[in-house]
């Protein structure tokens, strides 16, 4: 099962205008080749395709007869997808297209992220654009660029662009999920150079490598509790340091700051009198972790073996201060909501480390529904990182989406979702990262909800969608706008 099963699939727009972009390379920041094909396939239908200076696509498709007085609805949804595969998966996401298969009820990828999200939001609009028997208002479709590292393009948005007053976000993944509000976040990076030594003669190099863990979407996921490599392996690190000498030539852990890292490795130097010792402590800390996380991350695997690399290490005391400070920096959550049950209200995402080169690097991703505590993580963070003589720089904030329990929207999806299924609708807020806060800014007027399919292992090599939750979102995305 291939490509062409996943064209086989009802609703067969849907899905063939998911496999087409899925054949696109589409890497945030990269979606230049995903921006000429969206303006093209507007235009190939006839309709008004504009493209502003961020690459922000928006394509206007009028009223089906008898819904010409009604007023525009803005169906939005973003073109880039998170890029990660497993260490083992030989695949260029610059030239290659995703390689998907049907199984079971899932459409999955082979070792890759599927580009679920937010390809299926994607796709859904182009078959509201080019199916000609749909009942519908006037439709603006907003195609945003950037989401996933930064949302540049929902923050370039002109205001008056937009002339609609409902925004329907398809970039949720649960499909009993109705979306109303969002957290903010601010990107956290730490940054320093260090002295380097030669190591001497008696010291021998080895890898560890931290393989296996779930991984996940720093946002939706976080509460799920899933080992942070990052952290995972500055543990066994500083654990080392604290009882041999130890030298650290390199260490390359974690991607994107949205995702939870899956993989981390060190290049070390031991001396044959301390190695069994190091053997030992290894040992130990591998069965810890695989006991802890068991549950979260079944598959986790730490390997320690013979490695060549340079003669050359962090200075000893750099060394330890930057041990300390990713040790001692947040990760995961901070607080929940007092307001609302269950969740995540603050947390933060330890998601890239790097030490070599002479140069030290750590980024984070710390999110909140409340601008202030989002601040105060930050803040804790940098003094960490401080301590250690990192420089500390904040960029890329962006707001939450403040919910309005009250908005209109809101009671029609419920009731469609109601009507369709049986059952109420879950209405929340998430801790993901949604564009509807900076949008929100740029058009305070817009009534905006999200809603999707079921989506799971977003920003992971295991992200899958469901087939018949991608036919129930189609029946009830479909029927809403009937209904407006």
């Amino acid at each position: 099962m291939d490509n062409a099963s996943v064209r086989q699939l009802e609703p067969r727009s849907l899905w063939n205008h998911f496999a087409d972009i899925n054949a696109i390379p589409r890497g945030s920041k990269k979606e230049g080749k995903i921006i000429d094909f969206m303006r093209s396939f507007g235009e190939s239908l006839g309709l008004e395709t504009q493209v502003d200076d961020a690459g922000n696509v928006l394509i206007k498709k009028p009223a089906s007869p008898g819904y010409e007085d009604h007023p525009p609805v803005i169906l939005q949804a973003h073109l880039d997808m998170v890029h990660q595969k497993n260490a083992d998966t030989d695949f260029d996401f610059d030239t290659q297209g995703i390689q998907m298969y049907v199984d079971g009820d899932w459409v999955k990828a082979k070792g890759t992220t599927l580009g679920a999200d937010n390809g299926i939001g994607v796709a859904a609009i182009m078959a509201i654009l080019s199916e000609k028997d749909l009942q519908h208002p006037p439709i603006e479709a907003l195609f945003t660029v950037d989401e996933e590292t930064g949302m540049t393009g929902a923050a370039a948005l002109a205001s008056g662009w937009l002339k609609g007053k409902i925004l329907l976000n398809l970039d949720s993944e649960d499909e009993r999920e109705l979306t109303i509000g969002c957290a903010g976040g601010i990107d956290v990076t730490a940054t320093a150079e260090y002295d380097t030594i030669t190591v001497d003669g008696t010291f021998h190099s080895y890898e560890l490598f931290l393989t296996g863990l779930t991984g996940g979407h720093s946002g939706m996921d976080i509460h799920l509790g899933r080992a942070n490599a990052n952290k995972c392996l500055n543990r066994i690190l500083w654990e080392l340091d604290q009882h041999i000498p130890l030298h650290i030539h390199q260490v390359d852990g974690g991607g994107l700051r949205n995702a939870i890292p899956r993989e981390a490795r060190a290049w070390i130097w031991i001396d044959d009198q301390h190695l069994p010792q190091a053997q030992q402590i290894i040992d130990e800390l591998r069965t810890t972790l695989k006991d802890e996380y068991k549950t979260t991350d079944p598959n986790l695997q730490l390997h320690f073996q013979a490695h060549q690399h340079p003669s050359t290490a962090i200075a000893p005391h750099q060394q330890r201060a930057f041990l300390n400070a990713i040790y001692a920096c947040p990760n995961g959550i901070y607080r929940l909501s007092p307001d609302v049950d269950d969740l995540v209200q603050t947390s933060n995402n330890l998601a890239r480390v790097w030490i070599g080169n002479g140069t030290f690097r750590a980024e984070n991703l710390t999110r909140s529904a409340v601008d202030s505590e989002k601040i105060d993580q930050a803040n804790a963070i940098r003094a960490c990182f401080q301590l250690a003589g990192a420089k500390v720089e904040y960029s890329g904030s962006y707001p939450g989406w403040a919910p309005d329990p009250n908005a209109s929207i809101n009671t029609i999806v419920s009731q469609v979702y109601e009507e369709l299924y049986g059952y109420k609708p879950h209405i929340l807020a998430c801790h993901a990262g949604l564009e509807c806060g900076i949008i929100k800014k740029a058009y305070p007027d817009v009534e905006m909800i999200s809603f999707g399919p079921n989506i799971r292992g977003a920003h992971s090599p295991d992200e899958k969608v469901q087939i018949s939750s991608v036919q129930r979102f189609w029946k009830l995305l479909t029927e809403v706008l009937r209904r407006l």
